[in-house]
């Protein structure tokens, strides 16, 4: 047991090691580091990795030593890219583990749950893409422990089978209008010639379209819910949560803006930016717990093996890809005209179809970026990029293999296929095909 905590503590003082190297990726050798370090973290907390991280990480193996063998160029690119994401992605867990100890958490999720069929729904899935803002997949977490809650107390019916569909579908909309979301950081960084609030401008609405047509593609609910017993919340209550809302809208517009003012004027990298900009917060949100409180913990990060494996690893074996991608094709490879409106089409399926193999949209996302963007034209970046995150966002909530999913299955029992193919499928499908078609037009408008 003692060896276990001490192995514990040691991977945590490692992951947040990485995350100072990550937010320093101006040092030399700060990627080297950052991938070293992730790597170690992933090998020690071996014995927790789900069966897709280890295979990953096998992968992350396999790839080093021919790389090193026959193309250390190869590595040289996985390496830089892995160490982009990794600082992004233990930012944004530890803010959400920093934020997760807030009582406004309660407040907010317990009101999620008033009023009737249509406006609960609307609740759900707005309130979890507005707290997946700063919590990311934390979001899910928070609220998915409240619905399961309720299924063990009252059962399994319409009304917690809808809630459920909201809740994942709201952190699906998370990757398309979430300015702090991985899926918006990584495509900017990909994509230089595309700025993240020409992005946003069109990728919010489609998001807010996609929660809000989920209202049509539910179940119906039949008198009022008995296990949805929480739904009964006082005018009283209403108000005791619109000063917690208010202060994480605020934390997360914080964030947002810090993040557009590092990368458009102080001239870093989205991922990097936003990075620093959670970073920020924590330190200012723990600086004024110990002021109130007169004593603050760090959360531990022992247990980002599986994030830091299936997120981390898909994007180093995504920079390797993309690196013999690009040496096979040449450097004077171009597409046809036509070719890039029928690229936008299929690109948000291509995501779709890699989910439901249990490919992370960071792998997808870093092979269509790093293929791409170097040949697109940049009159119609845009289309590219409504394309991956549009793309990336219908792929978490409509696959099995996603963290959401997996969450929805730990804390409801609803299993992840029903989920994601039984009460999402022809949803999906209307968003992939609306996202294809969209991408297509602005691809054709702009060239």
């Amino acid at each position: 047991m003692v060896r276990e905590a001490t192995w514990s503590r040691l991977r945590s003082g490692l992951a947040y090691l990485a995350l100072c190297f990550g937010a320093m990726a101006f040092l030399p050798g700060s990627s080297a580091a950052v991938a070293l370090l992730a790597c170690t973290v992933i090998f020690m907390g071996w014995g927790q990795l789900r069966p897709v991280a280890r295979v990953i990480a096998s992968l992350i193996l396999v790839v080093t030593v021919m790389a090193l063998l026959l193309n250390p160029g190869v590595l040289a690119s996985a390496v830089h890219r892995m160490a982009g994401i990794t600082g992004l992605i233990l930012a944004v867990m530890l803010l959400s583990a920093v934020l997760s100890t807030s009582k406004d958490l309660a407040a907010i999720s317990r009101s999620l749950f008033g009023g009737r069929s249509v406006a609960r729904y609307l609740g759900l899935s707005l309130g979890t893409g507005v707290l997946a803002i700063p919590l990311n997949f934390g979001s899910v977490g928070l609220v998915a422990t409240m619905i399961g809650k309720q299924v063990q107390d009252g059962g399994d019916d319409a009304a917690t089978r809808n809630a459920s569909r909201a809740v994942i579908r709201g952190f699906g909309a998370s990757p398309m209008g979430s300015p702090l979301s991985i899926a918006v950081a990584l495509t900017v960084t990909l994509l230089p010639g595309l700025a993240s609030w020409t992005l946003l401008v069109w990728s919010m609405p489609f998001a807010l379209s996609y929660l809000m047509v989920g209202v049509w593609f539910r179940e119906k609910e039949l008198g009022a819910s008995p296990s949805l017993s929480v739904s009964d919340v006082s005018g009283e209550d209403d108000l005791r949560a619109f000063w917690p809302w208010m202060r994480f809208v605020g934390l997360a517009l914080f964030i947002s803006l810090e993040a557009y003012a590092l990368n458009t004027w102080a001239g870093l990298k989205y991922s990097q930016a936003v990075t620093l900009s959670c970073l920020t917060v924590i330190i200012l949100y723990l600086v004024i717990r110990r002021l109130v409180a007169g004593t603050v913990n760090l959360p531990s990060m022992a247990n980002v093996s599986n994030e830091l494996a299936i997120m981390g690893g898909a994007s180093f074996l995504g920079g390797a890809l993309t690196v013999t991608a690009l040496s096979s094709l040449g450097s004077d490879f171009v597409l046809p005209g036509w070719a890039y409106a029928v690229a936008v089409i299929c690109i948000p399926w291509l995501f779709y179809a890699g989910g439901a193999v249990g490919i992370n949209p960071i792998l997808t996302a870093t092979v269509f970026g790093g293929v791409l963007g170097p040949i697109w034209p940049e009159s119609s970046i845009l289309g590219l990029g409504i394309a991956m995150v549009t793309g990336w966002g219908v792929t978490i909530a409509g696959t099995p293999y996603s963290a959401n999913a997996i969450l929805l299955e730990r804390f409801t029992g609803y299993d992840a296929r029903t989920a994601s193919y039984g009460w999402n499928l022809s949803y999906s499908c209307l968003f992939l095909g609306l996202s294809s078609s969209l991408c297509a037009t602005v691809v054709l408008v702009s060239s």
